[in-house]
């Protein structure tokens, strides 16, 4: 008898994933009615030939937004039972760029400006300090004694860049932190570390204090005198996120190619609603637009829409004929879709 031919393994899907897809401002409404007819035509087409496989809606207040819980189930660092504010980003940074051990506790460390207000401070975005590398290693040089004495060691990553740097220390292995893309522009204080949860106790209050000597000090650095001569923002605080710790098993190679563009999120940031609508053009017309001949050649392919609230992920299905011809007769608008996020 003739041995049976080997089983082929299907091919991995490329995974489309749209941070910021739709936000809770005012303005998003308007700005997506406001889209020239067939600015996301690739989309509908798209979405004919698939099938929504995951749903994932929780309060818009988590520390980790929707888009990070996509990303991090896609590589396998996050499950159901993930604790909201603990997908250790840090900690597979740490493995990859320092080859260091990810089993201990790990953090992200983002210099950053608070520009200061009567009531509270608001966070500026990291990037537009435009930080060099001489800079961010002498303030990293000058935080460094603070830190050790919770027992955190700083790490310039150069893989990473000058915006961000790694921190090592068991007090990070259960203390959620929010991420970036929750804070900024907004007012840090609902989302610093809290003491309410803060598993073993006492770490929320040391980060809160280092924040605070680290105010401080980086008031009168030489540093800040020079950046505000050149008449750049002075790095006064730090932002700390990606904290918690990877198990061993934890981490995978991705399920296919995945990718996901800022360009929706940075018009968000800088509240520029013409260059959010203009984004959406260019990702029907750029990425969008590749995923769909990707599928009208038989591959499958995967699409993950991101709110402030939840994500929707999309799989390539053969849709019946009779769906086929509904949709092209009476598209529903994007929005209708999209506003379920």
């Amino acid at each position: 008898m003739s041995a049976l031919p080997a089983s082929r393994t299907a091919p991995a899907p490329h995974h489309l994933l749209i941070p910021f897809a739709v936000c809770n401002s005012d303005h998003w409404l308007p700005a997506m009615k406001a889209l020239p007819e067939g600015s996301t035509r690739q989309l509908h087409q798209l979405l004919q030939g698939m099938k929504e496989v995951h749903n994932d809606v929780q309060d818009a207040q988590t520390l980790s937004p929707p888009h990070e819980r996509a990303l991090a189930r896609a590589l396998g660092l996050a499950h159901a039972e993930t604790p909201d504010g603990l997908i250790p980003w840090a900690a597979k940074d740490a493995a990859e760029r320092l080859r260091a051990d990810s089993s201990r506790g790990w953090a992200w460390i983002t210099p950053c400006h608070w520009a200061m207000g009567r009531e509270h401070a608001i966070l500026t975005d990291p990037a537009a300090l435009a930080l060099r590398e001489e800079e961010s290693r002498a303030l990293l040089a000058a935080m460094q004694p603070y830190f050790e004495t919770d027992g955190i060691t700083l790490h310039y990553a150069q893989e990473l860049g000058p915006e961000r740097w790694l921190a090592e220390g068991e007090l990070f292995r259960t203390l959620p932190s929010a991420s970036l893309d929750r804070v900024l522009g907004s007012n840090v204080d609902p989302w610093l570390p809290s003491e309410k949860d803060d598993v073993k106790g006492g770490a929320a209050g040391k980060m809160r204090l280092l924040q605070n000597e680290m105010q401080m000090l980086l008031y009168t650095h030489p540093l800040n005198e020079v950046r505000v001569a050149r008449r750049q923002l002075p790095v006064n605080s730090f932002w700390l996120s990606g904290t918690g710790a990877l198990a061993t098993a934890a981490a995978q190679a991705p399920d296919g190619e995945i990718s996901m563009p800022r360009s929706l999120a940075q018009a968000v940031f800088n509240d520029d609603w013409a260059a959010y609508a203009q984004a959406w053009a260019a990702l029907d017309a750029g990425d969008i637009a590749a995923l769909l001949a990707r599928q009208r050649a038989g591959e499958r392919v995967q699409l993950t829409l991101c709110g402030e609230r939840g994500a929707r992920t999309f799989d390539s299905s053969q849709a019946s004929l009779w769906a086929r011809i509904s949709n092209l007769l009476a598209p529903k608008p994007l929005w209708n879709e999209l506003g379920k996020l």
